[in-house]
Order: structure tokens, then C-alpha cells, then sequence
């Protein structure tokens, strides 16, 4: 019985190592056992990303001292047009289609800005070039009204190179792309690089940004969309 005994252990103790040796094999040579079928491995570039890493990159904004002119999409601006009075602003991406209306000066020389009882109204400023013209269009519009938001409300989502069209009385459609967004301080108001003189046609729009002031019933910074005309078709 004694050997009988040891040679069943000997022979489990054989057998043990024959299937250890045997998996060893088979782990070294996956292909030689077909273990290496479809499972080619990803370079590390090629990974999966999570969901939240394919979100969309947010606007940079530009920044520059108060001398340093508006930034200029990367294209080649169009020639500018005669002047026109502008009639309706439209941004497609955003889903603005608004009317224009002229806005000028206060008593405090301060500009106007359009009627807040109708929030969906665009001011442009009479007293500058129109749309399409040779210099800076500026046009202003709402954040938002006490009770609800406003034409403007989304213009801080607007991106570089999105494309914005300005309708105009002469039958004429003014085409403007983005070269920059500006967020400043109402206190250091940027007037030279909005209103001041440009060769080429250029559209600035402007509205509310930054943090609300209860105390004042203002927010405390404005919103500027820098964008050169990039091109004009007949309505």
C-alpha cells in the first residue's frame, strides 16, 4: 500500500507540472495557439478618449492693450461698398435674426442703446459707417431684460470665424467674419480699437458681459465681436 502511495503522488505531482509547462507555452507563443486572433492592441494615440474630452475647445478670448487695433480673421477682407443703411442682422449658428434700428448719442454723449421693451431690437449707431462701408459698424444689443433673455444673449458662445450677415436697404447682403472676441471692463472701455478709423469694412457688435452689480442695475463688463467683411452678394 506504502508504494502504491508513492506513486500516485509522484505521478499528481508530474502531471501538475506537465499542465504548468504547458500553459507557459501557450502564454509565450499566443499566435502558434491561435490565442492572438482580433485582438490587435491600439497605439496609445488611438485610445478611446472619454466623452468629456471630445467637447468642443471654448472661444480664447483676445486681449490687448487699449492702443492695439482689432483683431482680423485669417482671410482676405473684401473690397468695401457703398454706404447703405442696415436693415436686420442675422447669425445663423446662434439662431439671431433680429431687426435693426439707428441709435445715436445721449445728453451725456454716451451711446444709446436700443428700446428695451422690445428685446429682440439691434442698435446700430448712426453717427458711424454702415454695414459694408470702409471703417467700423457698430451695433449694440441686450443681454437679457429683467424678465428675460435678449437678442444678445448667446453672442458670448460666437467663435473665430463664425460668419455673420448684415441685410441691407440697397437690396445688398454684407458678409462679416469673426477675428476675435473681446471681454473688458465697462471702466476701461477699449473706444479707440471699436469706433476708431479702419481701411476695411468692419462690423463690431456689443453687449453686456461679466457679473451683474444689483447695487448699480449694470453688469460690470462689456462683450465686443470683432469681425471684417469678408465678402458681399445681392440679396
Amino acid at each position: 500500500m506504502g508504494a502504491l502511495r508513492s506513486t500516485l503522488i509522484l505521478a499528481g505531482v508530474l502531471g501538475a507540472v506537465i499542465v504548468v509547462f504547458g500553459l507557459l507555452l501557450m502564454v509565450m507563443n499566443p499566435e502558434e495557439y491561435g490565442l492572438a486572433s482580433g485582438r490587435e492592441s491600439l497605439a496609445l494615440e488611438a485610445q478611446p478618449q472619454p466623452e468629456a474630452n471630445k467637447q468642443e475647445p471654448r472661444q480664447v478670448l483676445w486681449s490687448g492693450t487699449p492702443t492695439d487695433p482689432p483683431p482680423l480673421p485669417q482671410v482676405v477682407p473684401a473690397p468695401p461698398m457703398q454706404p447703405a443703411t442696415p436693415v436686420r442682422l442675422i447669425i445663423k449658428r446662434l439662431g439671431i435674426n433680429a431687426p435693426i434700428v439707428t441709435v445715436g448719442t445721449d445728453k451725456n454723449g454716451a451711446i444709446e442703446t436700443p428700446p428695451i421693451d422690445n428685446p429682440n431690437l439691434i442698435g446700430w449707431y448712426r453717427h458711424g459707417p454702415t454695414a459694408g462701408e470702409a471703417g467700423p459698424a457698430v451695433m449694440l444689443g441686450h443681454k437679457d431684460t429683467r424678465t428675460r433673455p435678449a437678442v444678445f444673449s448667446r453672442v458670448g458662445e460666437i467663435r473665430n470665424g463664425d460668419v455673420i450677415e448684415v441685410k441691407r436697404r440697397d437690396g445688398t447682403t454684407a458678409v462679416f467674419t469673426v477675428g476675435g472676441v473681446e471681454q473688458i471692463g465697462k471702466q476701461v472701455f477699449p473706444t479707440e480699437r471699436v469706433y476708431g478709423d479702419q481701411q476695411n469694412a468692419q462690423l463690431h457688435l456689443i453687449t453686456c458681459g461679466g457679473v451683474y452689480n444689483r447695487n448699480t442695475g449694470h453688469y460690470t463688463d462689456n462683450i465686443i465681436v470683432y469681425a471684417t467683411m469678408t465678402k458681399s452678394y445681392r440679396s
